[in-house]
């Protein structure tokens, strides 16, 4: 491999001679041959975002001069466009304040500003003119922060709204179409499709209002903070102007943080968002194994629902079809509950002024946003927008369905009532026939009483 001699404050280094970072980043690179992971594209886009508007403000500042801004601005752009994501090498598992990913960034902007001619005569250097202003120390916790919020507003929540809105959709079509409901996996009162799937769509509202308000706290950058909280060789102006900046780039509201300490030593706002998204992994797991039961069969299982065919299920059983976007569903969200245990680990480990866990609460914070919306996705369009109600087998089940009794207790009492359900489930006969037998009411009374689509509607069908 050929390379170039690249140095730095602890001397020489042989870099790749087409790589665009430089000595730090190289050190980086043979310091931590880790797992081969590197730091998730959305990652790098913020460090773009923030270096370019770093570099607009200090020159607004009169920090920097105007060319050299420009160059920084050009090159930051194209980092964050994803542009040069080949030349961010560093593995996830690094310095733990995220200083070798800072370092890459500066050295690769660096290499471009300086290479584009737009910084004139003065040579773009790494630290004093792509970092100037800042530290690691608060632009890492920044950019955990601003990828989160981002690939939150702009990706998880759609796919959660999409999700939501497909449910909904299919809930209506579905509203006067009932079915034995379960507990226990047993048998038990009546109720619509419609009212299921409200429940799921409820539980993804639910998820949503809690993201969006841990939104308001993650949204609170720490830029301007520098090197332990205090902002030292950083314009006072610079953090806020930045974060407007930021905010205007984006389109998406950043505020600076009024307390520059929490925002370095402390991440407890993406443990919270990383909180809630544990609690929609949960939501989701509840889902995907709901249609997995009500699809289970075709012939020995519930057999309620025949989701769509998307691949053969078998190497060995021909015509086999499994529900393998549930499936999908339910290891994404694994994953997502071990991020949040890593996460939760992580955010403990911030010693006085600085936590020193950042790339791996970033990198797993961003899997997990990201393993999510695409699952949502998967399962609005793959799943619940083709999934067909087998309505014969919902019925037959239905009528056979010895729970429906339950609307008899207060006429002739839970333990009569009792007597019929254990008849009807010994003798495999529909519960109406035994309850004309043994009830003492009138078969018309009972149809009333019994009715399945009344009985979703709940209260007292005795007065």
């Amino acid at each position: 491999m050929k390379t170039r001699v690249e140095h730095d404050s602890m001397g020489e280094l042989q870099v790749p001679a087409e790589a665009l970072w430089g000595a730090q980043t190289q050190r980086a690179v043979e310091n931590f041959p880790v797992s081969g992971q590197r730091m998730p594209r959305a990652f790098i886009r913020a460090l773009g975002l923030i270096k370019g508007a770093a570099a607009e403000v200090n020159a607004g500042l009169g920090l920097l001069p105007k060319g050299v801004a420009r160059a920084i601005q050009a090159a930051a752009t194209e980092v964050a466009m994803g542009a040069h994501d080949a030349h961010f090498p560093i593995d996830v598992y690094q310095t733990g304040s995220g200083t070798s990913s800072n370092m890459n960034a500066n050295e690769v902007i660096a290499t471009l500003a300086n290479a584009s001619g737009k910084a004139g005569k003065t040579v773009v250097h790494p630290n004093d003119h792509v970092n100037l202003g800042q530290s690691s120390n608060d632009v890492i916790p920044t950019a955990i922060r601003v990828s989160a919020q981002l690939a939150t507003v702009e990706a998880l929540l759609p796919a959660l709204k999409h999700l939501r809105r497909t449910i909904d959709r299919r809930a209506r079509g579905l509203g006067k179409v009932v079915k034995t409901g379960r507990t226990h996996l047993m048998d038990a009162m009546p109720l619509t499709f419609a009212q299921e799937f409200g429940a799921w769509s409820a539980q993804l509202a639910s998820a949503q209002a809690r993201i969006e308000d841990s939104l308001k706290r993650l949204r609170r950058l720490p830029l301007g903070g520098t090197a332990i909280g205090t902002g030292i060789n950083a314009d006072p102006r610079f953090g806020g102007k930045v974060v407007r900046a930021l905010s205007t780039t984006t389109k998406v509201k950043f505020d600076s943080a009024d307390n520059k300490f929490e925002g370095l030593a402390a991440q407890d706002d993406a443990v919270e968002l990383s909180g809630q998204l544990n609690a929609l992994a949960v939501a989701l797991i509840k889902i995907a194994n709901d249609l997995r039961w009500m699809n289970a069969g075709p012939l020995a299982g519930l057999g309620e629902v025949e989701l769509p065919a998307l691949q053969p299920g078998s190497s060995i059983m021909p015509g086999k079809v499994n529900p393998v976007i549930p499936e999908a569903t339910v290891m994404a969200a694994a994953q997502v509950i071990g991020h949040h245990t890593a996460i939760t680990v992580a955010g403990q480990t911030g010693n006085f002024q600085l936590n020193v866990t950042l790339p791996l609460i970033a990198a797993n914070l961003l899997d997990s946003i990201q393993l999510l919306s695409s699952v949502m996705n998967l399962l609005a369009d793959k799943v619940i927008a083709g999934l067909v109600v087998k309505q014969e087998r919902v019925g037959q089940a239905l009528a056979r369905n010895p729970i429906l009794v339950t609307a008899l207790n207060p006429i002739i009492g839970y333990e009569k009532a009792a007597a019929i359900a254990k008849r009807a489930y010994k003798e495999q006969r529909p519960v109406l026939e035994v309850a004309v037998e043994d009830s003492g009411l009138s078969e018309a009374e009972l149809k009333r009483l019994l009715d399945p689509a009344a009985l979703t509607r709940g209260g007292i069908h005795g007065q």
